[in-house]
């Protein structure tokens, strides 16, 4: 357990040293948010705020890890977990340039996303499905084992895709994804401590299991990392925020929550753990879905769901807190499953 401390307090300092360096540095830079023109009136205020923040509990991250894994199997677990998050966090990094340089909210074309995300997402369900530590099969608290086979890829990639565009699309107001994901992240890091429990050598004496004992650890330390860079980004991105994560960031931590759901092997738990986030995309295929087919009619006064929240009246520190405080009880039910 003192490495997962250690790890969320070196995570949290590492961006509060970061930032009073980097946020004047991204000012200088003139990297700073371009509004959509669609999105909330309000929101306007918020133009020319730094972004690209993201990049700093990226690193942070990176430090808390490497300096707290277990060296050996940790290449089997929190690095592969830490590439996912670096590389969805470069795509997300070449859309927030593109838009800072060209002044404009559109960065990468909708079609290049897309390859992207398909590439680093097959790349992911590839090395999963070939690993001997996680395989094809999934396990939920309820079902118990679910065997795919070959569709664990496909189902795999559909999963970190959507869990990558949902965090995105979170990514609305001042400290609302960094603020849910800490949660989660922290809730995710309880499980793996769990799971490290179940897998320990002393109970199942054989070599896989051992070799997970220690793998569930680096995981737990690379969730606590998370919690922590996150915590620490709050710091500058709580309401009024003085930086935004950008795509930079949110797709990071898209990233970073799938590599946990793969390694967890229990990726139903993120309906309920994520209940936040994926309320954010599917209140905007629901709002796509009505404008559509009932001719222009919407269920939504904005989508993602936050904008809705917004536009009714409540305060953004209100929709943020709520928020947080859903994802706190989602995530201590879905504990209990496991616990």
């Amino acid at each position: 357990m003192q490495k997962m401390i250690f790890a969320f307090i070196t995570a949290a300092a590492a961006v509060m040293l970061i930032s009073p360096l980097f946020i004047p540095m991204l000012r200088r830079l003139k990297y700073g948010q371009v509004e959509r023109a669609e999105g909330p009136h309000a929101h306007s205020a918020k133009e020319g705020t730094p972004t690209m923040g993201g990049i700093m509990f990226i690193i942070a991250i990176i430090i808390a890890v490497a300096a707290f894994s277990i060296y050996g199997i940790a290449f089997d677990f929190s690095v592969p977990a830490v590439l996912i998050m670096l590389a969805f966090g470069l795509v997300g990094f070449l859309d927030d340039f593109i838009k800072v340089k060209r002044k404009r909210n559109l960065g990468l074309r909708a079609y290049q996303k897309i390859i992207a995300q398909l590439l680093l997402s097959f790349a992911a369900a590839y090395y999963a499905y070939k690993s001997s530590f996680i395989g094809s099969t999934l396990y939920d608290p309820i079902f118990g084992s679910i065997e795919l086979g070959g569709w664990y890829i496909p189902f795999t990639m559909f999963m970190i895709i959507a869990v990558v565009n949902s965090a995105n699309l979170t990514d609305g107001l001042d400290g609302l994804l960094s603020g849910v994901s800490l949660i989660y992240s922290i809730a995710m890091g309880v499980l793996f401590l769990y799971f490290a429990k179940v897998f320990d050598g002393s109970f199942i004496n054989e070599p896989r299991f051992v070799a997970n004992r220690d793998g569930m650890l680096c995981m737990s330390v690379f969730a606590f990392a998370v919690a922590g860079g996150c915590l620490g980004f709050l710091k500058s991105n709580s309401y009024p925020a003085k930086v935004f994560m950008g795509d930079t960031g949110s797709m990071a931590l898209g990233g970073a929550m799938s590599a946990m759901v793969i390694y967890s092997r229990s990726p139903f738990l993120f309906l309920l753990m994520g209940v936040c986030i994926v309320a954010s995309a599917v209140s905007v295929v629901l709002q796509v879905g009505s404008f559509k087919l009932r001719h222009g009619k919407r269920i939504f006064k904005m989508a993602p769901l936050h904008h809705h929240f917004e536009l009714l009246g409540y305060p953004e520190t209100k929709v943020v807190s709520g928020y947080m405080i859903v994802t706190a009880l989602a995530c201590v039910a879905a504990l209990a499953l496991f616990l």
